[in-house]
């Protein structure tokens, strides 16, 4: 049996400022790294075969202070990246609702709706396959073991999707994915089977300045 244990990355500048990161980047704060340390204290007993990040840089600090002083090989994988948001990148809500009302509302509220064609961003269809893609390829390399994924909130939903065959319509149904949850599901004989979504125990409730 594999156990794929599933994080997002710690809080950063943009998500403090509500703004959209997508493939942009924001440094994280001083409460996005205690809280990836302390993931890694709650982790540190387990064993993990490799620790799997998006190369996106607050995925992948995130991911080395997880692994802390551990000889753990980490791993950069393309598919985990965030979701590709286009021009919405770096802006907040009502920058973002000036151009694009209906769509940001659709991205939400009915993301069977969202086109994302008019800002030049992925589709949720397209992130799901690359997200399928990525995590078929480390369950054929980690027959058995744990893992540790380090990616981001839309990703994870995607891996969710995949995982628990949800629609897309149904994408945002169930706990809010924060910074440093923990997500774990069990992979055995070609099922998977989600045992946690974002669970928050070993945050501590902060505010970041």
């Amino acid at each position: 049996m594999l156990n794929i244990y599933i994080t997002r990355h710690g809080e950063t500048q943009w998500n403090s400022e509500n703004r959209l990161q997508g493939w942009k980047d924001s440094e994280l704060t001083d409460n996005g790294k205690r809280n990836a340390v302390a993931l890694g204290e709650r982790l540190y007993q387990i064993n993990f075969n490799t620790i799997y990040t998006s190369p996106i840089d607050r995925a992948v600090k995130t991911a080395s202070l997880v692994c802390s002083d551990r000889n753990i090989p980490i791993l950069f994988e393309d598919g985990l990246k965030e979701i590709n948001l286009g021009d919405w990148e770096g802006k907040v809500k009502e920058e973002i609702e000036q151009t694009s009302k209906q769509e940001f509302f659709n991205f939400w509220n009915a993301p069977h709706l969202y086109n994302h064609e008019m800002h030049n961003g992925e589709s949720f269809a397209a992130l799901k396959s690359r997200v399928e893609n990525v995590i078929n390829r480390i369950i054929a390399d980690n027959k058995e073991g744990n893992i540790l994924i380090v990616t981001h909130g839309v990703t994870i939903r995607a891996i969710l999707s995949y995982l628990m065959n949800i629609p897309t319509e149904k994408w945002w149904e169930g706990p809010f994915i924060e910074g440093t949850s923990l997500t774990l599901a069990q992979y055995d004989e070609g099922t998977f089977q989600v045992k946690m979504i974002g669970d928050t125990l070993h945050i501590k409730k902060t505010t970041s300045v």
